[in-house]
């Protein structure tokens, strides 16, 4: 195999290698976990790409790519395993995350209702896409916390990452002039017959 070859076909029976050298089932909870995240990470990145180079928001999500792929290499790391100290914790990223969007609050109009539909412009839309996925991901480390302790802060940036996106959702709504469709239950009416 030569250097920068990124297929080893060590994976070709459904087994892939974790940190401390044991191998599980790809569909593992820690893999789950992992692939969940990285999927997430990639929409962040989507969302990223289609932002202007110096749109308010790129260097904070550029932060929290970076403290995604950090807490991914502590989440790939069973607990019995020796962590490497040199790859940080997101342990003031839910701080800093309150901060940004107490930030954004005070450029919306207020609200009580949370319950909104997914949509407006483009920007607006893939926020949401991004929430969702980390919402997935935030409910894949909440089983493999019960199986193997995940660090709290990894929960918490998860979980303060999903508001945070929602808020840039109405933001971006709200910079552009859109309004933000509220849900209502629609109620068909039954046919008389």
């Amino acid at each position: 195999m030569s250097k920068g070859n990124i297929s080893t076909k060590a994976g070709d029976k459904g087994k892939t290698g974790i940190v401390g050298g044991e191998r599980v089932d790809k569909d593992d909870i820690r893999i789950e976990c992992l692939g969940e995240l990285d999927e997430a990470n990639s929409a962040l990145g989507l969302l990223r790409a289609r932002l202007s180079a110096d749109h308010p928001w790129e260097e904070g999500l550029r932060r929290i790519q970076t403290e995604m792929m950090n807490l991914m290499s502590h989440v790939a790391t069973p607990s019995a395993v020796e962590r490497k100290p040199e790859v940080p914790l997101p342990v003031d990223s839910a701080e800093w995350m309150e901060d940004w969007m107490a930030e954004i609050e005070g450029t919306l109009p207020s609200t009580t209702e949370y319950f909104l539909l997914p949509g407006g412009s483009e920007i607006s839309a893939l926020c949401h896409v991004c929430r969702t996925q980390i919402r997935r991901a935030e409910r894949r480390l909440v089983t493999l916390n019960r199986e193997d302790p995940v660090e709290p802060c990894i929960l918490k940036f998860v979980n303060r990452l999903s508001d945070l996106l929602f808020k840039l959702s109405r933001q971006e709504q709200s910079a552009n002039g859109g309004d933000e469709i509220r849900w209502r239950l629609f109620r068909r009416k039954r046919e008389e017959t």
